[in-house]
């Protein structure tokens, strides 16, 4: 049985703007915001959903609800999985990113974010991301991959063969969901909010058939 999964990156948000860390916090999205959305929902507006998801912040619902707007389809009525939201930073979450990450990379000689996953991984700077945190809230990578995988789990439950599912999620979550099907990937560009990735499951294969599409001369 193969299926097809688009994630898809919700719209900006105020805190994106402001390039503030945003995790399990939530803020609303922006006129861009919204156009991304709407945008992500034109490019997608052939395919036939037979299921749409989205994680439990108010950012990734609307943005889904706008992205089924566009499409030419009958649509499903979307759900909320949990499993699909974005990685926990726990004490971090609503600081600036740069600083955030500065802070948490220090011990491993590393300044950016961008730096921690080329030099260690973006599995690593989870783990990083827990040690730094003085409450030890944020998620490590054995957490966030347990509520992920159960999310993978319930998909292989649920899909039928050939059909097509959304799922609006997060920028970290997508990056890490597509290094731990393909490492080959280059993950060390966020993926743009409204942009699209496709995996592919064929049985218990997943591949990674695109990253980050946001342009109209890309593939959907």
């Amino acid at each position: 049985m193969s299926y097809k999964i688009y994630l898809v990156r919700h719209g900006q948000t105020i805190l994106n703007r402001y390039n503030r860390m945003q995790g399990w916090c939530d803020s609303p999205l922006t006129h861009k915001g919204i156009e991304d959305a709407h945008e992500a929902g034109r490019r997608l507006k052939k395919i036939k959903f037979t299921y749409a998801f989205h994680s439990d912040t108010t950012r990734a619902m609307r943005t889904c609800n706008y992205i089924l707007s566009e499409n030419d389809n009958e649509t499903p009525v979307p759900i909320t999985l949990e499993n699909f939201r974005e990685q926990g930073y726990g004490y971090y979450e609503g600081s600036d990113s740069n600083q955030a990450w500065l802070m948490i990379g220090a011990s491993h000689t590393c300044r950016t974010f961008k730096e921690l996953i080329s030099t260690y991984s973006i599995e690593d700077a989870r783990d990083f991301c827990k040690e730094a945190d003085p409450f030890h809230q944020a998620e490590n990578n054995q957490e966030f991959w347990e509520r992920v995988g159960n999310g993978f789990e319930y998909l292989a439950k649920i899909a039928d063969d050939g059909c097509n599912i959304l799922i609006v999620s997060h920028g970290t979550t997508i990056r890490s969901i597509v290094h731990h099907f393909d490492p080959e990937v280059d993950i060390t560009v966020s993926p743009k909010n409204g942009s699209v990735t496709r995996l592919t499951v064929d049985g218990t294969r997943v591949s990674v058939d695109y990253y980050s599409h946001y342009l109209k001369t890309d593939e959907y």
